[in-house]
């Protein structure tokens, strides 16, 4: 395992990280034994970042990584979320006393005194405007809750807007071959800003896996099923936002180009990594099979520069046109 620093916190995490979504809930059923097992490989493997969320399962995916921590000396650094408990989902819920009961919240799922990462959740493109809602995190970070903090965005323009604020650690953004903006403007603006950046759905919800097919029929409780055009969250967290017939279209060409000895998982994290300015990839794994595949993907040698020209090519024919500007 590779390991990057993490913006001004210092941290130097493992640049491939674990996404715990998915062992919380909305990708179908995930036992707990394997959520558990899952964890514990990627920690074997060099993993040191977990990223999680207060509604991954009701608390569920917290409470899991803090069972497999308890059983663990290596150290790990957790990034929770707070705000998307808010129902409705406003930027006037985002008051100071709602995120220090999201915090407490987490504490106690998380058996910790002190939060590693607090992230707010994807909020209202509103509450990048208000100083307030940052004033409060700065409070938190004084009283010891959390230690850092900063965003998940949907938008590019919401993370170039967040960094403004000198309280604001790192940015978490969908980034991926079916998602290249981000590296256009914001990843210059965050180097410039020493801002870690987090690359979320690494693998458009397992498109640029290869598996997924046209017959490929998702459980009622997962995403994939539910989100498709955007019915519950927003719709770029489900496939990066690709029609999905599109994207199979993409992803067979992009089987063509498989470098020998990669996996298709391993070529699109792989992909990812080539970008210096991201400081750690985070997919998800629901087994110890897909953590420790994932995590292999560090040591594989860099993609050549032609390989990247022709993902290039193929996300100008395939994609660009339809998600390039809408995030």
């Amino acid at each position: 395992m590779n390991y990057r620093v993490f913006g001004r916190c210092g941290w130097a995490v493992s640049e491939v990280g674990f996404g715990a979504w998915a062992i919380g809930g909305g990708w179908g059923k995930v036992e707990e034994k394997d959520a558990i097992s899952a964890l514990h490989k990627a920690i074997d493997c060099g993993v040191n970042f977990i990223d999680t969320a207060d509604v991954y399962g009701d608390g569920r995916s917290e409470r899991l990584i803090a069972r497999v921590l308890r059983e663990r000396r290596e150290p790990v650094f957790v990034a929770t979320k707070a705000g998307r408990r808010l129902s409705p989902h406003i930027a006037d819920g985002y008051t100071e006393e709602n995120l220090r009961a999201f915090v407490e919240r987490s504490l106690k799922n998380l058996e910790t005194e002190t939060i590693d990462l607090l992230q707010l959740h994807c909020p209202p493109t509103e509450v990048y405007y208000r100083p307030e809602v940052f004033e409060a995190l700065d409070k938190l970070v004084a009283e010891g809750k959390i230690r850092y903090y900063g965003v998940s965005v949907e938008k590019v323009e919401e993370g170039l807007k967040a960094i403004e604020y000198p309280g604001v650690r790192s940015v978490q953004i969908i980034f991926n071959m079916f998602r290249q903006r981000p590296a256009e403007l914001f990843f210059s603006r965050c180097r410039e800003k020493r801002v870690a950046i987090i690359a979320r759905v690494p693998l458009a919800s397992g498109l640029l896996t290869g598996k997924i097919t046209p017959d490929t029929v998702f459980p009622p409780d997962d995403h994939r099923n539910f989100n498709r055009f955007g019915q519950a969250f927003d719709r770029g967290e489900t496939f990066a936002g690709v029609d999905l017939e599109q994207g199979l279209r993409a992803v067979a060409e992009l089987r063509e180009i498989l470098p020998a000895g990669f996996t298709m998982a391993q070529f699109a994290l792989k992909w990812i990594l080539m970008f210096p300015e991201v400081s750690t990839v985070i997919p998800g794994a629901k087994n110890p099979r897909q953590a420790e595949e994932n995590a292999l993907s560090s040591s594989l040698p860099p993609l050549e520069e032609g390989v990247m020209e022709k993902v290039r090519g193929i996300y100008e024919r395939y994609i660009r046109s339809a998600v390039h500007h809408r995030w």
